[in-house]
């Protein structure tokens, strides 16, 4: 078990997922959140507002590089998954978390379509919806994200590594 654990903190290559303490997924995901947090801003402000049509385009532009940046972080985040010991609970949290991730990703890909072209109105109700609904799941799989990491360990330095930071200085 204990060479599982320590199986689950190394990187599978350290050029592509990040060296041993600094995983590179933690910081990617950052970009199709705050995209797809904001592209909701957008398009719930796109039906508040008088001239709709900039916020509707904007949107639309916060969804494609949300994708983009999904894709990013899925093949960094597949390296980490591969550390992981295969029939563990660790491994099970982590296809979970994938899974709900690939669909997210696939509910904005679908979503991007429906609502092009941007129009000068406001976002349709059922694009703004199906939005929603998509960070609704995404909230569970980064709750599993946190799990991966935070309870499980996955890609973080070992207590012994981490014991570093709290030497005191001669």
């Amino acid at each position: 078990m204990a060479h599982d654990m320590e199986q689950a903190k190394q990187p599978v290559s350290a050029t592509l997922a990040g060296p041993y303490g600094h995983p590179l997924h933690p910081a990617l995901v950052t970009v199709p959140i705050g995209a797809w947090v904001s592209s909701l801003v957008f398009d719930i402000g796109s039906r508040i507002v008088a001239d709709p049509g900039f916020l509707n385009r904007g949107s639309l532009w916060l969804i494609a590089i949300g994708v983009v940046g999904a894709l990013a972080a899925a093949l960094v985040g597949a390296l980490d998954l591969l550390a992981i010991p295969a029939g563990t609970p660790a491994f099970r949290t982590g296809l979970t978390h994938m899974s709900l991730n690939l669909a997210v990703t696939a509910a904005y890909v679908g979503g991007f379509f429906w609502r092009r072209p941007a129009t000068a109105g406001p976002v349709a109700i059922g694009p703004l919806v199906l939005s929603a609904a998509a960070l609704v799941v995404l909230a569970v799989s980064g709750y599993l994200g946190g799990k991966l990491a935070y309870r499980y360990g996955v890609r973080v330095a070992a207590e012994s590594t981490q014991a570093e930071g709290y030497r005191s200085a001669p």
